[in-house]
């Protein structure tokens, strides 16, 4: 895996429709998991969403950001929805991580959406930071954008409206909606560290908004001016510093997560519920995917079974190698294992010894091929290939264990009677 890498992932929303998403995940462990909210009539894949989403990544930090109903790939009519149901949408985007893989930590909103996670964060608990860059203090203002069309909405009863060069049906639902909110008692109450980023050049919404959410909350409270930063964070380099100062500021305020660290001595899998066999492989703190190929079926959106096992059987040969040289104090280069894998009849496997002795049908054949940075001899080569042998994992596959198998149950439910 790189840096970090993007996971498609889909859950139901406020109206019963499929919303869709993408989970930015750390190549390594996680530190804790973030939702993101995107602009109003934007999408998740909006620059400003993936850049910073992409950055909190690269720092340890899973985001899920999705689309609200109505827009991007997600399903539903965009006329049908308002503030409160895209709240609502957030705390089911929050539901789906809680269920998938871990709560929310930080809650992010950009713009509408940083109203968006002001309002949700009361019916997310286990949010303990909240972050909204160029947000507005009061729902209403996004009725400025309506321009001379709001007559027409409030008369009509609905009206097309041309948003960033698009045109959306309005119904006076939305509008009613937005009036009716009142995000100050919100923020008073927000219970949560908060973190107001905004740009002072900002035209969409102006500053000021950014003062009156920040009076308006309690501490602990911080603000950062975006500087030179347009309203949708359209450069790099601002998002990029959007997403440094969060992944710093944030950390402050995330104690330590046992439900994350698990237990050492063994490792977790969950059907995600994205595709046919994606599964959150859980170990200790690290959180990876197992998947299969698309040619059978999976997303190929993470190493296979087999793939795991080539891994560890790889990663000890390594690790065993390297014990070694540091032992015996050989100034040995970089090691690197290449692990193939396939199934050959036992009976033409004729450098598998004494595992195929006696056997009938198809084997596992694993192949090492070694490789060290500098020269080797033949009496160095020879070692290495001896010393590969007595790899913990590699004696695991030659030898016979024991892999014994039973059904939890139902929770709730009592366990098996009797001894």
């Amino acid at each position: 895996m790189s840096a970090s890498s993007v996971v498609r992932a889909a859950f139901k929303g406020s109206s019963g429709h499929e919303l869709a998403a993408r989970l930015d995940l750390p190549a390594g462990p996680v530190r804790a998991f973030a939702l993101f909210a995107h602009c109003f009539t934007c999408s998740k894949d909006v620059l400003a969403a993936k850049r910073i989403a992409s950055g909190l990544a690269q720092a340890g930090v899973g985001v899920l950001r999705f689309d609200f109903t109505g827009l991007g790939s997600s399903e539903g009519e965009f006329a049908n929805t308002n503030f409160s149901s895209n709240v609502e949408d957030l705390v089911r985007a929050a539901g789906y991580l809680r269920e998938a893989y871990s709560a929310p930590a930080i809650l992010i909103g950009h713009s509408l959406g940083g109203a968006a996670v002001l309002a949700a964060a009361a019916s997310i608990p286990e949010a303990k930071a909240v972050v909204t860059i160029g947000a507005p203090a009061d729902v209403g203002h996004v009725l400025a954008q309506f321009g001379s069309s709001l007559d027409e909405i409030r008369g009509k009863g609905e009206a097309q409206v041309s948003l960033a060069g698009r045109s959306f049906s309005i119904k006076r639902s939305f509008v009613e909606d937005a009036e009716g909110q009142r995000l100050e008692g919100r923020i008073r109450s927000l219970g949560r560290a908060l973190l107001v980023m905004h740009a002072p050049l900002d035209d969409v919404v102006g500053i000021e908004h950014a003062s009156k959410i920040f009076l308006a909350a309690k501490h602990p409270k911080s603000f950062v001016s975006l500087d030179n930063a347009d309203h949708l964070l359209s450069g790099p380099e601002a998002a990029a510093y959007a997403a440094g100062v969060i992944v710093a500021w944030a950390a402050k305020y995330l104690p330590a997560d046992t439900s994350m660290q698990g237990d050492l001595d063994h490792v977790m899998v969950r059907e995600t519920g994205q595709g046919k066999f994606q599964s959150m492989v859980v170990s200790g703190r690290h959180r990876l995917l197992a998947d299969e190929p698309t040619e059978v079926g999976g997303l190929d959106s993470g190493p296979s079974p087999y793939d795991y096992l080539a891994i560890a059987l790889g990663a000890c040969t390594a690790m065993t190698l390297r014990i070694y040289a540091d032992h015996k104090k050989l100034s040995l280069g970089r090691l690197s294992v290449e692990v193939r894998h396939g199934k050959v009849p036992a009976a033409h496997c004729i450098d598998c010894g004494h595992v195929a002795e006696g056997r009938e049908g198809k084997i596992d054949r694993f192949e090492r091929i070694i490789s060290v940075d500098g020269e080797v001899d033949q009496a160095l080569s020879n070692k290495l290939v001896e010393i590969a042998g007595k790899c913990p994992v590699h004696r695991t596959l030659e030898a016979a264990s024991a892999v014994v198998t039973r059904v939890a149950p139902a929770a709730g439910a009592a366990g098996p009677s009797g001894s």
